[in-house]
């Protein structure tokens, strides 16, 4: 929902991945940055490439250089041109330090859900089974399926205390909110970002309960997230 309504406002997202049976309005995650950047990053770090178990020691990340190259030349190859673009994953706060140190001026969107209904997602979900064995139970001590979720969706609360913490550009969002009619936080995720009536549009969409994506014009602004916006050239180390 949120990367809709980013993409909406007139974010570049390259090619994403379509509609399947969990998300029968597609992924709007950029493919080959999530499988041929993301998870061999993962990989390189001996965890999970699907983000489950066993997850990055956050003090142990390294910091690929050539990371911000390899995505912009993704988005270049896609057909950026101009403008603000974004790229959206769920893996994305467990490699927080690594995606700062590429684009330190990025607005990150956090998108909230109630922990509940996480975990009752992750056990109805097919392909999420990291922890339907006893040897991922013991690792995080728990003692259920359900226990060992709980687990994991407080791995990533603490990265998110610690993203806004050190500082990064962080908005945080509930969708359920939205969906009640309060716009507060999404509207200041776009605030600063003058993409001439985009937030107009928007309110204008979830009005009619997204029909028709609505494109906005385009302009330069910064990247970021588990939604993530372009941003200048200015390196620095975490």
């Amino acid at each position: 929902m949120i990367a809709g309504i980013i993409h909406i406002c007139g974010a570049f997202k390259g090619e994403t991945s379509g509609p399947n049976q969990y998300n029968p309005n597609g992924m709007f995650e950029n493919a080959k940055i999530r499988n041929n950047i993301i998870k061999p990053y993962l990989r390189g770090l001996k965890v999970d490439p699907m983000g489950q178990f066993p997850l990055p020691d956050i003090k142990k990340i390294e910091i690929p250089v050539n990371l911000r190259t390899r995505i912009e030349k993704v988005m270049l190859k896609e057909g950026y041109d101009d403008g603000p673009w974004m790229y959206k994953g769920a893996k994305m706060c467990l490699i927080w330090p690594a995606l700062h140190y590429a684009f330190p001026n990025a607005r990150w969107i956090l998108v909230r859900r109630r922990t509940a209904d996480i975990v009752s997602s992750c056990l109805n979900t097919r392909f999420m089974r990291a922890f339907n064995n006893q040897s991922s139970l013991r690792q995080v001590s728990a003692k259920t399926e359900r226990d060992g979720w709980i687990w994991w969706v407080r791995q990533h609360e603490k990265r998110f205390r610690e993203m806004i913490e050190n500082g990064l550009n962080v908005t945080v969002v509930w969708p359920e909110r939205i969906v009640e009619g309060d716009y507060t936080r999404i509207k200041e995720a776009m605030n600063g970002r003058d993409w001439n009536g985009g937030r107009k549009k928007l309110l204008s969409s979830l009005s009619l309960g997204f029909g028709k994506p609505i494109k906005g014009p385009k302009r330069r602004v910064s990247n970021g997230s588990c939604h993530q916006y372009r941003s200048q050239r200015n390196y620095r180390t975490h």
